[in-house]
């Protein structure tokens, strides 16, 4: 399947989602021997890749019979899945409500309302199994609340689906097929299985490199097959990394995890704005910096590309406020 066209016009939003441009990265990955592309998801309308796994998820669910005419969309969300969705339910005429975690940066909140959602804040520093989890209050409220639908992002196999038929054969057109590494922040697990797997199919030679975080099990299950419990504990990075394994993973497919700190996410995201000019998040700081921490491993021949997940707007409070990132200990 290849990359479709851009519409002259487009019948409802909906129909700009995808085809996002590759732009080649010069200061950040000035270290780096190998080429280097950015796959830029903030031009999705709601400025990240997860606008492609939420209508798929809400297409599906419509075929199946599941979503059905002014139901409600409920779903666990650190903001950008919940984005996707709200756009997507306003086309359609669904009705939201999204739950978070207190970690999550007040901007995502106000997004997800602007869009008309409802946003019920859940502690971070619980399991997923306690039933204040984000995870818990949103799988009770969709038993709880007739006619509605619980997508669930991180077991909903349209979510690597959505990166297999989209994501994949776009990076591997406009790569014209030279692509050798794919550097993706892994959450979900959604766009590393399912991009990797179709360039995988194209040319199993292509590296898929995920970037986790400190705090996180995914390294360690890939690594050890377990979940680590001594390696679960909080982080701040905002996006990748998990404390469980989700269904959309295929570690067959993921060649190697890489961990980056909290800081060098942090400071990279920044670099990569000032630097580059692209507007970014968190997780495309992540990605850069642990890119820089394998550039060893690669060589003149090589082109990479990483996903820019989301947009720098979401972490204003945050990454791009000196005070917060002196708080942190991130800059002097």
């Amino acid at each position: 399947m290849s990359a479709q066209p851009k519409k002259k016009i487009c019948e409802n939003v909906l129909e700009t989602i995808g085809n996002t441009p590759l732009v080649k990265l010069h200061s950040v990955t000035k270290e780096i021997k190998a080429t280097v592309l950015a796959k830029v998801e903030t031009f999705n309308p709601g400025n990240s890749i997860k606008d492609r796994m939420a209508l798929k998820m809400i297409e599906d669910a419509e075929a199946a019979g599941i979503l059905k005419p002014g139901g409600t969309i409920i779903e666990g969300t650190s903001g950008n899945t919940g984005m996707g969705l709200a756009i997507a339910a306003i086309v359609k005429g669904y009705k939201c409500i999204f739950t978070t975690t207190d970690k999550q940066s007040k901007e995502k909140m106000d997004a997800l309302r602007a869009f008309g959602a409802e946003v019920i804040v859940c502690p971070t520093n619980v399991a997923p199994e306690d039933p204040n989890s984000y995870y818990s209050v949103a799988a009770r409220l969709n038993k709880e609340i007739e006619n509605s639908f619980y997508p669930n992002q991180y077991d909903n196999l349209s979510n690597y689906k959505a990166h297999y038929e989209q994501t994949g054969p776009e990076i591997w057109d406009q790569t014209d097929g030279k692509i050798t590494h794919l550097v993706v922040g892994a959450g979900t697990g959604g766009t590393i299985t399912g991009t990797g797997k179709f360039l995988k199919e194209k040319n199993p030679n292509i590296k898929i490199w995920g970037i986790d975080t400190y705090g996180s099990t995914l390294k360690a299950f890939k690594d050890k097959g377990i979940i680590d419990q001594d390696e679960i504990y909080s982080y701040v990075t905002e996006g990748i990394g998990e404390d469980f394994i989700p269904k959309n993973y295929d570690f067959d497919v993921i060649d190697h995890f890489e961990k980056v700190t909290d800081k060098d996410g942090a400071v990279m995201t920044r670099r990569i704005v000032r630097e580059e000019g692209i507007w970014v998040g968190n997780s495309a700081g992540s990605a850069i910096a642990g890119l820089l921490q394998l550039k060893d491993q690669l060589t003149e021949k090589d082109m990479v590309v990483v996903i820019f997940h989301d947009h720098g707007s979401r972490y204003l409070g945050k990454i791009f406020n000196d005070e917060w990132m002196k708080k942190m200990g991130y800059i002097d």
